[in-house]
């Protein structure tokens, strides 16, 4: 697949979008708060959307800001935050991250993702997210979803998430940047899943190779 199918297929996906569910990352993002953004990207990481919701929720109720969040005992976060997959985990990453961004940026979560990804526990996944959801910025997020997909479609030929973005960096036009993680989130949640897609009701089944496929419905 090259660019002039890739348009085509992006054009295809968000026609069928609308009739699916936005991913709850991007909702959270609807509050234009880059500190939620960030919070519940490190919740979804490995976890199901209403379980992420879930929890988002929960924790945003007790702490809605770094200072806040910063304050609480780790033993609050698990507990607002289970049963996020590794909770405890995470409540660690939150709790350290937050009196971070109180002592290094006084409590501003930092627009590049240089400085995203020099705190602990955040990956390229989430520091692209929250560029893009949060601050509003050009970024490439591969998660499961956008990395099994641009492979499927043969867009891309790459071993893992990290190298599929740089790929897409070096391929994928960067008007798309913006949105193509949110579309091929709700693509992969809805139609093109891990496990015996939906290839009959799919709406660039014609355009797509389907590499490595096997079983498909």
């Amino acid at each position: 697949m090259d660019n002039s199918r890739i348009s085509q297929v992006i054009r295809k996906i968000k026609r069928a979008s609308v009739h699916w569910k936005t991913p709850v990352v991007t909702q959270i993002s609807w509050k234009k708060d880059p500190f939620r953004v960030l919070v519940s990207c490190i919740l979804s990481l490995r976890t199901r959307d209403e379980v992420t919701d879930a929890a988002s929720k929960r924790l945003f109720a007790l702490a809605d800001s770094p200072q806040k969040l910063a304050s609480l005992k780790q033993d609050a976060i698990e507990k607002a935050i289970y049963p996020a997959a590794f909770y405890r985990n995470k409540a660690v990453t939150l709790s350290t991250l937050c009196r971070e961004l109180m002592s290094r940026y006084g409590g501003a979560v930092p627009g590049t993702l240089e400085e995203l990804l020099s705190f602990k526990g955040v990956g390229r996944k989430t520091a692209n997210l929250t560029l893009v959801l949060g601050h509003g910025k050009p970024g490439v997020c591969v998660d499961t979803h956008v990395h099994r997909i641009t492979n499927r479609w043969g867009y891309v030929a790459a071993k893992n998430p990290d190298a599929t973005e740089m790929a897409l960096r070096k391929n994928l036009p960067k008007k798309y940047w913006m949105e193509f993680n949110d579309l091929l989130v709700s693509f992969g949640q809805n139609c093109c899943k891990p496990i015996s897609p939906l290839c009959s009701q799919c709406c660039v089944s014609d355009l797509c190779p389907k590499i490595g496929v096997g079983k498909h419905r």
